[in-house]
């Protein structure tokens, strides 16, 4: 079983957030769910942008840093787009997280990142926010930081294409996404 904890995107913890972590429960995984944005869920892409800049980058963080405290060593960090930026940014300051599983998003990393985590990534492909030229160069300094790291593209789904409850939903791609990320959870879990 591994210990989990889900960032939602920008449009805060909406449904979809919730049955993902329904479904991780169900594969027999505890997942904790943290809600960075004060209940505030949005249907529109630019007012979640707006919930964002609001908070500010560094309250965001302050407050994922905050929800994760209390749970202890040997988190597995997630998310959703701006949650996987998160949870990406908070894996590498936690020298004792077991893995980090990415929907949708990256982050920059600082120049002197290091970490021995395995990372699976899961984006959209051609994806707006995560252009190729980025993932190339993500890809590359998440290896020189010494993450073990694995890739997935979906050709032609939309950027947040797990939510079933957007335009950019993409059924088949969900699904081989999910089948995907409960295999690499299998994995870490047993190598723990």
């Amino acid at each position: 079983m591994a210990r989990i904890v889900l960032f939602h995107s920008v449009y805060g913890p909406r449904p979809a957030v919730h049955a993902a972590a329904e479904r991780l429960r169900a594969a027999g995984h505890e997942v904790t769910v943290p809600d960075l944005y004060d209940g505030r869920v949005v249907d529109d892409i630019e007012e979640g942008f707006e919930i964002r800049e609001e908070i500010g980058n560094e309250e965001l963080l302050r407050r994922a840093v905050a929800a994760v405290a209390p749970l202890g060593r040997g988190l597995v960090y997630s998310g959703f787009s701006m949650g996987s930026s998160i949870a990406q940014t908070v894996a590498l300051g936690d020298e004792y997280a077991a893995g980090l599983l990415m929907f949708h998003g990256t982050s920059n990393l600082q120049d002197d990142a290091a970490t021995e985590i395995s990372v699976q990534l899961h984006v959209a492909e051609p994806d707006v926010y995560e252009t190729d030229d980025w993932l190339n160069a993500w890809y590359l300094r998440m290896l020189a930081a010494g993450a073990d790291v694995e890739v997935f593209r979906y050709q032609g789904a939309g950027h947040l294409y797990t939510d079933p409850d957007l335009p950019d939903y993409d059924a088949e791609a969900a699904e081989r996404t999910w089948a995907v990320a409960l295999a690499f959870l299998e994995e870490l879990d047993a190598a723990s």
